[in-house]
């Protein structure tokens, strides 16, 4: 690693940490989370109930209403970024970061579409809304939990 990139990693981090001290805690934790009454995250598809072949990918598009989308690490008043969760059971702990795995889907880029490929089988598809941070908003912004079939 060259000289001037470690002084830059240096000046971030050092610059990261004294921004988090002059924030405290409780602001970090609230920053971007507040959501609008009106706002609603939804699937503009799938369908709840829609039956795929399992030779096609699946394409997936997320729909919110009442805030925008803003690529995670971008703080924007009202916005956030999707996540997809895939045949989870329960949410998340809603007062941490959303999880990465295989079925917790993060799209911090901002995206409001993916295809999936997924096994034969009836499968659960839920979205969640994270802030800059992966934070869920407060209220929460969650989808409707559909499901559908791939055979």
């Amino acid at each position: 690693m060259k000289v001037h990139h470690i002084i830059l990693l240096l000046a971030a981090i050092t610059c990261g940490s004294l921004w988090e001290e002059a924030m405290g805690d409780d602001d970090l934790l609230t920053i971007n989370r507040i959501s609008p009454e009106n706002a609603e995250l939804y699937f503009i598809q799938p369908k709840d109930g829609e039956v795929f072949k399992n030779d096609k990918p699946i394409i997936v598009q997320f729909g919110l209403r009442g805030m925008g989308v803003a690529p995670a690490g971008v703080a924007i008043a009202e916005t956030g970024h999707h996540h997809l969760l895939i045949n989870q059971r329960s949410l998340p702990d809603l007062l941490k970061p959303i999880p990465a795995s295989a079925e917790i889907l993060h799209f911090g880029g901002g995206q409001t579409e993916a295809q999936l490929t997924l096994p034969s089988g009836k499968h659960t598809l839920q979205l969640l809304l994270g802030n800059q941070y992966h934070l869920p908003h407060i209220p929460p912004l969650i989808s409707e939990l559909i499901t559908i079939v791939v055979h």
